[in-house]
């Protein structure tokens, strides 16, 4: 198969119909601008296999960017400028994303910190439909990245704050290298107040609250050196919107069970053919974690039998493995997610662990008591068919206590009232 052929388009999208709609933002770039833009539309050119667009966004330059972008696009087919009144970011993104008629809307920085090879890995999801927002990220295992480590600091630093304020899933909320399928942004854009660098942040949670599929690309990244971003300012302006867009989403303004509805994918299937479900299903689940548990403990035991003793090697290998067991079927076996309740969920398996520990340390007492020369093996025999017993006692539990589904109280009938 010739590269020709390997790269056409779909049928249903040979139309001519703008497929890429990529902005680049910039803000007095008129060292930068037209060395990128040649190199972007260059590589879109040989590599992309759909038809695009490149629009320049001004950000209200006040050197020469402007006039070197209204040259470049009356010299390069498919490449627009648009200038706009206003600083940032956000509201260039805005302004260029909702004049849009392409079905996938992406943007880059104008340094082309990101190797371009990314760009159809990033967008190619968006148009099949599999995904609906998808970014670059420098932070996933596969990614590349060579820059300071302040900025690693920086950047890793936001997003675990991220996490912990706004309990975000994404690895990467700030590279600038991401994309929007056409249809979503409609529905998303209005709801964004940010204009700045915050923008991403805001449209990526409301997306992730939606129900949306982010899509996230590991990167090949090399930090531009004359980077002008006002650290301190742009950081002092994310506390500010984490603050505002948490306050949001707490007090239910905004309309996200809407979103979900409209933009959400489809619940999964509760079962899976040829696999029980119910009571069974839950008994055949547990059952595979706890022989992956048991043979986890008994391994344990036996490494650390010879350093800390019987009884010390018991209660290291139970804590271990009771910590991963409840984790594991809390999500496998009961099929709970998230992260709301798990801190209570390990809580109340520890009160469990802890009868199972009676129960274990018990036996191997029993069986000191009556045979104080007990082998290893007679030891580990003792405590498999104990913890067995405690595996059962851990079931009824979940089951019965720590997992069980709370159901909502029927709401009284309301009360008639008659006329006298």
């Amino acid at each position: 198969m010739s590269v020709d052929t390997a790269l056409r388009p779909p049928r249903h999208l040979r139309s001519g119909r703008t497929v890429l709609d990529i902005v680049v933002p910039v803000l007095n770039e008129e060292g930068d601008l037209e060395p990128s833009v040649r190199r972007l539309h260059e590589h879109l050119s040989g590599q992309f296999p759909y038809p695009f667009r490149i629009t320049i966004a001004d950000n209200a330059s006040t050197d020469a960017t402007p006039r070197i972008a209204t040259r470049l696009a009356a010299e390069l087919p498919g490449v627009t400028a648009v200038r706009l009144a206003g600083k940032g970011r956000g509201r260039a993104l805005r302004a260029a994303w909702s004049a849009s008629d392409a079905q996938v809307l992406a943007y880059c920085d104008v340094d082309l910190s990101t190797d371009l090879a990314a760009l159809l890995p990033l967008v190619a999801p968006l148009i099949s439909g599999h995904s609906d927002l998808a970014i670059g990220t420098r932070l996933a295992r596969g990614s590349r990245v060579v820059r300071g480590a302040k900025r690693e600091f920086i950047s890793r630093s936001y997003n675990l704050l991220l996490r912990g304020t706004l309990g975000t899933g994404f690895s990467d909320a700030q590279c600038g290298f991401k994309a929007i399928r056409a249809d979503v942004a409609q529905r998303l854009l209005p709801l964004v107040e940010d204009t700045g660098w915050f923008f991403d942040t805001e449209l990526l949670v409301l997306a992730e609250r939606s129900g949306l599929r982010i899509h996230e690309v590991p990167v090949d990244w090399v930090d531009d050196p004359d980077s002008r971003v006002d650290v301190v300012a742009t950081a002092v302006a994310d506390l500010k919107g984490i603050a505002r867009l948490g306050h949001a989403l707490a007090t239910g303004r905004l309309p996200l069970a809407e979103l979900r509805g409209r933009l959400g994918r489809d619940a999964l299937p509760t079962s899976v053919p040829g696999v029980p479900s119910g009571l069974p299903g839950q008994l055949v689940r547990f059952a595979a974690v706890g022989v992956a548990s048991t043979l986890a403990y008994a391994l344990l035991f036996l490494l650390l039998r010879e350093p800390v003793g019987a009884y010390a090697a018991n209660l290291l290998a139970l804590v271990s493995t009771a910590i991963a067991n409840t984790a594991a079927n809390r999500r496998l076996t009961f099929g709970v997610r998230g992260s709301s309740g798990a801190t209570t969920h390990q809580l109340q398996g520890l009160i469990v662990f802890g009868l199972g520990l009676a129960l274990t340390s018990g036996a191997l007492a029993a069986l000191h008591t009556w045979l104080p020369a007990a082998s290893h093996a007679a030891e580990l025999l003792v405590l498999i068919v104990a913890n067995a017993l405690s595996t059962l006692l851990r079931f009824v539990a979940y089951r019965s206590w720590i997992f069980r589904p709370h159901t909502a109280r029927p709401a009284e009938p309301a009360r008639q009232e008659t006329s006298a």
